[in-house]
C-alpha cells in the first residue's frame, strides 16, 4: 500500500495531467456540505459572526431609516389625536378662565395682605406683600406672620440701639398697671415738677 508520501510524490509529479488537475480541484471544490459544517465549528462562528453582526445592523439602520418615523408619528398620533379647532377654542377658554381665577385669587390674598399689614401697623406697601403672598390665605398669613415677628424685633433693636447711643438705657417696665387709681399731684410731688 503507497504511503502518504508516495501519493504526494505522485501528485507533485503528475500535476499537468488532465486527469490529476480534475481530481485535485473536485478534492478541494467548495460544497453546501463542507461549508455548513465548517460554520457549525467554533471556528467557522468566530468567523462568520462578525459579518452577520454587521448585516443585521445594515439592515437594521435601513429599517429604521424606512420605517420607524411613520411607526412613531402613528402612535403618537394613536396616544394623542389631533385637536378640532372646537377643542382647541375650548382648552383656550377654560386656560383662560383658569388665569382669570388665579388673578382673582392673588388679588384677594394681595387685599387680605395689604388689611393684615395695615391692621398690624406694618408697612403695607402692594409690591412688598407680593413677596408674602402664598398659595392660599392659609399660608400668606403664616408669611405675614413671620414678617411681623421679624420686622417688630428689627424695629425693637432699632429703637434700643439709639437710646443706647443718647446714653438711655430703657427697661421694658410691666405692661400693666400697678394701682389704678394714681395721684397725680403725689407724682408730681415726687418728680418735683409742682412746688
Amino acid at each position: 500500500m503507497p504511503t502518504l508520501e508516495d501519493v504526494k510524490q505522485f501528485l507533485e509529479e503528475n500535476k499537468e495531467n488532465e486527469e490529476v488537475k480534475s481530481y485535485l480541484n473536485e478534492l478541494s471544490a467548495v460544497s453546501a456540505d463542507k461549508v455548513n459544517g465548517f460554520l457549525d465549528t467554533d471556528e467557522g462562528k468566530r468567523l462568520i459572526q462578525p459579518r452577520l453582526d454587521s448585516y443585521f445592523t445594515k439592515g437594521l439602520e435601513t429599517w429604521k431609516s424606512n420605517h420607524l418615523d411613520g411607526l412613531v408619528d402613528s402612535k403618537v398620533k394613536e396616544l394623542y389625536p389631533e385637536e378640532t379647532e372646537e377643542q382647541k377654542r375650548i382648552r383656550k377658554l377654560e386656560k383662560e378662565l383658569e388665569d382669570q381665577k388665579k388673578a382673582s385669587q392673588h388679588e384677594k390674598l394681595l387685599n387680605s395682605a395689604i388689611s393684615y399689614a395695615s391692621g398690624k401697623s406694618l408697612p403695607a406697601d402692594a409690591e412688598l406683600m407680593q413677596f408674602f403672598i402664598g398659595e392660599d390665605e392659609e399660608s400668606t398669613m403664616k408669611n405675614l406672620g413671620a414678617f411681623e415677628e421679624k420686622y417688630t424685633a428689627a424695629l425693637q433693636a432699632a429703637i434700643d440701639g439709639k437710646f443706647k447711643e443718647n446714653g438711655r438705657d430703657i427697661d421694658s417696665g410691666s405692661s400693666t398697671p400697678t394701682n389704678q387709681n394714681l395721684d397725680i399731684g403725689s407724682l408730681a410731688a415726687e418728680a418735683s415738677i409742682r412746688k
